[in-house]
């Protein structure tokens, strides 16, 4: 335990936090404004010695504070290490060391519900908005409210390219944000939609992928540099490299999202992973690789595609069908036959994505009779798809996991 030198004394004492308390309640500022502080010692009991703000320097990367008490300077040392200073602010209030920056989060219409699970998240994001209407002949009519508000601010949009009818609309936007003079700015992209058009087969086909990526890396650059972009699971790992250097592309993963949902099931024991294909395995393998895989591939049969397994066993296991997106469920499907056919004793699925379109969902039946055959224990999603989770919410087999905290967490690199 630290002790107090006499008032005589000209040497420093050491004192940890919890060691003193603050009779004063002014905010402990770099002012010269005398407080008190009562020290409970050992050796001499509570004192109240009147200080003043001597110093703030950085020494090592962290803050020193020295305090003037009769002309003997005090210092505060983090209890934990005898030579690491240890920053005020840290002391006087955790949740503000926890907010790195303070961001306003912007939306479109179909992403609103997200954008308050988010903002739900952290008290570091404010929730702001748009306002999204059209002219008679169709044309967006937009208007950011609050413009000179975000001068100076990090500023976020979470969009949703869920149809070529809105993704104008919300480049608009996009494109506008970044030019209101803000310290930075980040598109939350959780899906990307054209990533399954990232081949050329042959002459004359068009690689939407690398369009939407070519439109994205000419998004304006704000006072802070390039924009970011937050996106979840894209489809093709290559397409990464479709971006431009003006912009900086986060490619984040909803998997932590499943592998937490999977360790709360009561069989979290007997799980085993199965991919639908060669590509499913190469993006989430890695993530996934504490459980025992399957593989799926395709074989052309005639003029008919089946899936086979490849490698792993299903006997007795609880089969979880990983890929990063669904669309009319085919494959999904197809996996669920044949894992079912070698003795899996539930199958379930996840995939970050669901698209679905033509209510495509409802082919993914609950599995209530105990026959993996007949349909899925659970069927997993991320909100990515806002258009989606409305339709499947309460709709078993499925189940949304969000990716809010995943999103708020990004903002505050």
């Amino acid at each position: 335990m630290a002790a107090i030198s006499p008032a005589t004394a000209t040497t420093a004492a050491s004192l940890s936090l919890h060691q003193f308390t603050s009779s004063s309640s002014t905010t402990l500022t770099s002012s010269p404004s005398p407080f008190s502080l009562n020290f409970k010692t050992g050796a001499f009991g509570s004192r109240c010695v009147s200080c003043g703000v001597r110093s703030l320097e950085n020494q090592s990367g962290h803050r020193s504070l020295d305090f003037l008490s009769n002309g003997d300077p005090i210092s505060l040392i983090n209890p934990n290490s005898s030579s690491s200073p240890i920053s005020m602010a840290a002391a006087a209030s955790e949740s503000g060391a926890k907010c790195s920056k303070r961001v306003c989060l912007f939306h479109s219409d179909e992403t609103r519900d997200l954008a308050e699970r988010v903002v739900a998240q952290s008290d570091c994001i404010e929730l702001r908005s748009i306002n999204w209407k059209k002219f008679d002949d169709g044309f967006p009519n937009l208007f950011i409210q609050n413009a000179q508000g975000i001068r100076g601010q990090h500023v976020a949009f979470l969009a949703s390219f869920s149809s070529p009818a809105v993704i104008f609309e919300q480049l608009s936007v996009i494109y506008a944000l970044p030019k209101l003079f803000v310290s930075s700015f980040t598109l939350v992209l959780p899906f990307f939609p054209t990533g399954t058009s990232e081949r050329m087969e042959d002459e004359g086909d068009v690689a939407t992928a690398f369009t939407l990526a070519r439109i994205l890396s000419n998004i304006p650059a704000s006072r802070g540099g390039p924009t970011s972009l937050v996106t979840f699971d894209i489809h093709a790992l290559q397409e990464r490299f479709y971006f431009g250097d003006t912009i900086l592309p986060c490619f984040e993963s909803g998997i932590p999202l499943l592998k937490n949902r999977l360790q709360s099931l009561p069989d979290s024991d007997n799980i085993s992973i199965a991919f639908p294909d060669d590509g499913a395995w190469k993006r989430f393998h890695k993530q996934l690789q504490h459980y025992p895989t399957i593989v799926c591939n395709k074989v052309r049969m005639g003029d008919k595609r089946i899936v086979r397994i490849k490698e792993g066993d299903a006997e007795g296991r609880h089969v979880v069908i990983v890929d990063d997106l669904v669309q009319s469920g085919g494959t999904l499907i197809e996996c669920q036959k044949v894992l079912a056919a070698h003795g899996a004793a539930k199958i379930s699925a996840y995939v970050t994505h669901g698209i679905f379109p033509k209510s495509s969902w409802k082919r993914f039946k609950l599995d209530t009779k105990g026959d993996p055959a007949e349909g899925f224990s659970y069927f997993w999603i991320t909100d990515s798809c806002g258009l989606t989770v409305k339709e499947v919410m309460n709709k078993p087999p499925f189940e949304v996991l969000s990716l809010a905290g995943s999103i708020a967490s990004a903002l505050q690199v």
